[in-house]
């Protein structure tokens, strides 16, 4: 992409700061890295005995706002000012110590990011014949992005939900309408827990957030979902469209005040092999009285004013 090594240093330097979500959140923190945080604390347990995954997750932020959170969800960890490393890879990223009298701005900071992010090695395998579909819907990611035009990011683009609540059951995911790196409608899942299988996948009409059904394996939740429309892209960048034929395999893990989210999708309609996400980690919200507030509605004011073909 002729992106020197300066130039993305120079994107980490600017990129290190992070600003945590509202809602009720804690206090602002200030991180000099993006590295997924410890857990503390004990695992809570429902009565029968698997990990209790109920709360609010929004204590670091979410998955899809804050710089430090996109470039850590593309596998680029800053472990400080002075070191960085690809997940995937383990390959070493130069960076430099970041001026700390920069006032950051939104575009500055995005611009850094939309370099970083592409710098992550971990990403998916197409078939030969769709790479030049990829490459033009990236290259023309501000018309042709779903999210750009306020639809609903999908599974498993939109992440790990801001809020689970969970029951014997079923489990229900919240995830908020947000702008940022998408901009997206507020969604929701209900998700049975109960032992059903699937629907066959050709009774099914493609939907935003697909069937999904859960089990347990050992102490990690297991998602297992089809049934989808063609209409999400399953990546944060990159124009990584999927076919109705896709199908999804979320893992929650809790460890104490963490959850640990990764997707796997597989869809041999597009793809040469399934692709695995790189891990991401949320932090259960400290106030015990956290709840979400309502979303503002997304309204698309921007396609008609754009000049480039800049993008995050």
């Amino acid at each position: 992409m002729g992106f020197s090594i300066k130039t993305i240093a120079a994107g980490i330097a600017v990129c290190v700061c992070c600003v945590v979500a509202s809602a009720q959140s804690p206090a602002p923190v200030r991180r000099t890295d993006n590295v997924p945080p410890k857990p503390s604390g004990a695992t809570p347990r429902t009565a029968d005995g698997h990990p209790d995954l109920t709360g609010v997750w929004n204590g670091i932020g979410d998955t899809l706002n804050g710089v430090p959170n996109q470039m850590a969800n593309d596998g680029i960890y800053v472990e400080s000012e002075t070191s960085a490393h690809d997940v995937f890879s383990g390959a070493r990223i130069f960076t430099f110590p970041r001026n700390t009298n920069r006032v950051p701005t939104n575009a500055a900071d995005e611009r850094a990011a939309a370099l970083l992010r592409r710098v992550g090695a971990n990403r998916p395998l197409y078939m030969p014949e769709y790479w030049q579909r990829v490459r033009d819907l990236d290259a023309n990611a501000n018309d042709e992005d779903p999210t750009n035009n306020c639809m609903p990011a999908g599974v498993p683009r939109a992440g790990i939900p801001l809020y689970i609540g969970q029951q014997p059951g079923s489990l229900i995911f919240i995830y908020p309408g947000q702008g940022g790196l998408i901009a997206t409608q507020t969604m929701y899942r209900m998700v049975p827990l109960d032992g059903r299988q699937h629907t066959p996948l050709q009774d099914l009409d493609g939907t935003y957030t697909g069937e999904s059904i859960a089990h347990w394996d050992g102490d990690t939740l297991v998602v297992d979902s089809w049934g989808f429309t063609s209409n999400t892209w399953f990546g944060q960048i990159g124009g990584y469209f999927h076919s109705e034929d896709m199908h999804v395999i979320e893992r929650f893990h809790r460890d104490g005040n963490t959850l640990t989210w990764t997707a796997t999708i597989e869809d041999p309609q597009v793809l040469l092999e399934p692709w695995t996400t790189t891990p991401r980690v949320a932090v259960l919200n400290a106030n015990p009285h956290a709840v979400l507030p309502e979303s503002d509605p997304c309204s698309e004011r921007d396609l008609g004013h754009i000049v480039t073909k800049e993008h995050h």
